[in-house]
């Protein structure tokens, strides 16, 4: 099963640009084309509304849909742990990365709290993003926010109110379904490796009524009526509308929105759609079923026109948190499912040598950072390969990523120069190769735990360098 990432769609955005074409303002000509347009705009906001919840549980459906752990799944409430980077022959997920191993899970904390015990990182770097069912990255317990230290935490839902045990932090969910997208830094070598699965391997997850007795998973089973093959994204986009909205306030039920949503949610009953009931489908109308997922789509492409772009560079920091901006929300639910707060990690994508010609494997390119102008993070940063497709790609030397643990060689005048190209820049120069295709690719450039003072890209004190043909 495919999960679209977030450079999944990022690396579409030609196609995404013909679908904007078509797409209309609901307050402008379409109205002169939808019977009805005062509630086809309500109803394409409300779709606009629900997308990331309605995603968040067709991707937790793919990935627990499994009787026991195993690579990129696992039953509800246990914890995949990814051992090892893949290679350019892995097709599981787009724009997977080299830089840090996976440690994740779905549970569910509608009826009683979970119970996350971490250990002693030992000062590597880490973070522990928890999602809510509508994406927003309630709590991230790592490096950066709570130090390396051995942690407890219990994760409470929404109407939970308990006493929360000695030595244990709440991490409070709106929602009953919760992701936890954790995410450990590894070299990648053999001694590396082995360290950091002991620390996977320390971590325990389990409900909070069994927490300090024997704890064994209740059994798991496949539900075969789960599509295992389609693309999530493809999966959301083509529910009818009833389909949709039908799903959306099932989902509702247990994961609450938002209080800043009222005024949303008001207009939102003008369809049907309201907060803890189920939905009539019939109150639709049915030649809405393609088109509002259609346009609502395109609305969400538009907004594409939005992310930052800096000498090449296509990027937000709008992520993790969302507060009443439905649409960016949305946007980034299709183009990153999972995305952290900007303050642990920015993931700018450069498709293009320029606006008019592509990257291409027959040229030489250069990736040029000045001395101290290397990007400013406190926690790594990373410049990735990717096939058209944002898969690794096959090379002689099998590096499909750079950074400063590849030991790449610093120029005389403290500068550091990467070298994109498909053919061995020679002998001196080998340390400095990104390898790259004979066809088209696109480069990703990984900033974790970025610099919040100058200078910083998230204030755009500090700025990319462009990618340059050589």
């Amino acid at each position: 099963m495919k999960i679209t990432r977030r450079a999944a769609t990022l690396a579409g955005l030609g196609a995404l640009a013909t679908a904007s074409s078509r797409a209309l303002a609901l307050d402008g000509p379409i109205t002169d084309l939808v019977e009805g347009a005062e509630d086809f705009g309500v109803a394409s906001d409300a779709y606009i509304y629900g997308y990331p919840l309605v995603t968040m549980e067709m991707t937790r459906r793919v990935i627990t849909n499994a009787a026991e752990v195993a690579g990129t799944h696992g039953p509800m409430g246990q914890i995949i742990k990814l051992r090892s980077y893949p290679d350019a022959a892995f097709r599981d997920v787009t724009a997977p990365n080299a830089d840090t191993l996976y440690t994740t899970a779905f549970f569910d904390v509608g009826d009683e709290p979970w119970v996350l015990s971490v250990p002693d990182m030992k000062g590597r770097y880490f973070l522990l993003p928890f999602l809510d069912g509508w994406t927003d990255v309630f709590a991230v317990p790592g490096s950066r926010t709570t130090g390396t230290g051995a942690q407890t935490f219990v994760i409470s839902g929404p109407g939970w109110s308990g006493a929360v045990p000695d030595g244990m932090t709440e991490l409070k969910s709106p929602t009953a379904v919760v992701w936890l997208l954790g995410r450990i830094y590894c070299t990648g070598t053999p001694e590396d490796y082995a360290a950091v699965h002991a620390l996977q391997d320390a971590f325990k997850l389990q409900p909070l009524s069994s927490w300090g007795k024997d704890y064994t998973p209740a059994p798991a089973k496949v539900d075969a009526s789960i599509d295992m093959k389609t693309p999530v994204r493809d999966q959301v986009n083509r529910l009818s509308t009833s389909e949709y909205f039908t799903l959306l306030a099932d989902l509702m039920k247990r994961n609450p929105p938002a209080p800043a949503d009222a005024p949303s949610l008001e207009r939102f009953k003008a369809i049907g759609l309201v907060p803890g009931q189920s939905f009539d489908g019939k109150a639709l109308d049915s030649r809405w079923d393609t088109r509002l997922p259609q346009l609502s789509n395109d609305r969400i492409s538009l907004h594409l026109a939005t992310l930052k772009r800096e000498n090449g560079w296509i990027f937000s920091t709008a992520t993790g948190l969302y507060g009443t901006d439905y649409i960016q929300r949305a946007l980034v639910t299709a183009i990153g499912l999972g995305a952290n707060r900007p303050q642990d990690a920015v993931y700018p994508v450069s498709q293009r040598a320029s606006l008019l010609e592509a990257y291409e494997g027959e040229h030489n390119y250069t990736l040029s950072f000045a001395k101290g102008e290397l990007p400013p993070v406190k926690g790594f940063w990373s410049l990735t390969m990717y096939d058209e497709a944002m898969f690794f790609i096959a090379n002689p030397i099998n590096r499909y990523s750079m950074s400063l643990r590849t030991s790449p060689k610093i120029e005389p005048d403290g500068s550091l120069v990467i070298y994109i190209q498909n053919e061995s820049p020679g002998a001196d120069r080998q340390a400095n190769w990104l390898p790259s295709p004979k066809g088209k690719f696109h480069l990703m450039l990984r900033l974790y735990w970025p610099n919040e003072d100058n200078p910083s890209i998230l204030d755009g004190s500090w700025v990319i360098p462009p990618v340059k043909r050589a």
